[in-house]
């Protein structure tokens, strides 16, 4: 693959029109998410063609709706599933087991045994007792380890908490043989919404030392899974979905041998950008007459799929009645009787000073990690609806 310049020309995509125009002509009677199915496909598309010979495995927990599986399944992507509810999900859709890699590195023994009486074959882990359980459960079955990386300049780090160090991978390919699993390879992530392809240098980097070292201790690696990280558009340009793939990959093969099996879990980039959310103004009020910010609550908050407004990382974007008037910042902050509900405080909102309550508003990109994230009720409120179209 010849050396791909990143292309940030087209870093501001067109907001889906299909979804704006359903959510004009319908009423919500609570938060909803409505999910453009052809967007999902055309993302697909503009992926894959970056990721020439790597295998999408769509990461299922950026939202499992069942039409969504269905379209991926259509379309021949693979999965990444982090539990056995996933798998089956899967499977309901007619995916084959062996297109499926069940990549959490901790799971329940019973769950193992599962996936493996389902033809699951490719298991993740990152410790010992976790290859113990594989072997016991999934005997013969191919393991990647996990590799524990530094943050990349991701908007959403995945450090510390999954992993293992160089030293520790090599002994658990080491443990793995000895119980006559497959060491097959080495796994990763960059860290979520990674949205320049250069930060992913030094990852790879790392990556690709533990790599050596391990066939040079007479490790037979065959497969590499670049996780997950690409990226969808919160307002921060990003390249081109294929540019940003394509631009990856070259920095794959300048470092992995030709011809072994690559695997990305794209889920935030495959579906982010095919989503929108209705939701509705509850409160528009200042706490003090000389309060610099006005206090603008919403129907939906942390706790009913904004989840990832935890520190202020992801940045939705915001359209209202009122677009083109004045406007003065807001600090944002959602429906429950909790102090933690707040979404955006330390940088506030830049909002129409004409909005008031009862005003609709839609919050862009939003097809990932929203629906998943919603708690089942928290104080009475409903989760997150969603409609597919």
């Amino acid at each position: 693959m010849t050396a791909t310049v990143t292309d940030f020309s087209a870093s501001f995509p067109v907001p889906s029109a299909r979804i704006e125009d359903y959510i004009a002509a319908h009423t919500f009677d609570r938060p909803t998410l409505v999910i453009d199915l052809d967007r999902v496909e055309a993302q697909f598309h503009a992926l894959n063609a970056g990721l020439g010979a790597a295998t999408i495995h769509y990461a299922v927990k950026a939202n499992p709706a069942d039409e969504i599986i269905d379209r991926l399944v259509d379309l021949g992507s693979h999965f990444d599933a982090a539990s056995r509810g996933e798998i089956e999900l899967c499977l309901s859709h007619g995916a084959h087991p062996e297109a499926i890699s069940f990549g959490n590195t901790v799971k329940r023994a019973a769950d193992i045994a599962f996936a493996h009486r389902a033809g699951i074959t490719m298991f993740a882990a990152d410790a010992a007792e976790e290859i113990e359980k594989i072997a016991a459960h999934a005997p013969g079955a191919e393991v990647y380890i996990r590799l524990l990386v530094e943050a990349s300049g991701a908007d959403w780090p995945l450090t510390r908490k999954f992993g293992t160090t160089r030293d520790t991978a090599l002994k658990l390919m080491a443990q793995a043989r000895e119980l006559g699993l497959r060491p097959a390879g080495i796994s990763f992530h960059v860290g979520s919404q990674t949205r320049d392809p250069a930060m992913w240098s030094d990852t790879l980097d790392q990556v690709a030392a533990v790599w050596h070292a391990a066939v040079e201790a007479g490790f037979d690696l065959d497969l590499l899974n670049i996780g997950g990280g690409f990226p969808a558009f919160y307002g921060d340009a990003i390249p081109h979905p294929t540019a940003y793939a394509a631009r990856v990959m070259d920095q794959v093969t300048a470092r992995f041998p030709a011809g072994i099996r690559i695997m990305a879990e794209p889920g935030r980039g495959l579906v982010a950008e095919a989503g929108m959310i209705a939701a509705e103004v509850l409160l528009v009020a200042k706490k003090s007459e000389d309060d610099l910010h006005r206090w603008v609550y919403l129907d939906i908050g942390k706790f009913s799929g904004l989840a990832e407004t935890i520190d202020e990382a992801i940045r939705y974007q915001f359209v209202t009645p009122h677009d083109g008037e004045a406007t003065a910042p807001c600090i944002l902050a959602g429906p429950s009787c909790d102090s933690a509900d707040v979404l955006y405080e330390k940088r506030p909102v830049a909002l129409p000073v004409s909005l008031k309550s009862g005003d609709r508003v839609m919050i862009r990109n939003c097809g990932a990690y929203t629906s998943s994230y919603a708690s089942v009720g928290f104080n009475g409120f409903p989760p997150l609806d969603v409609v597919v179209i």
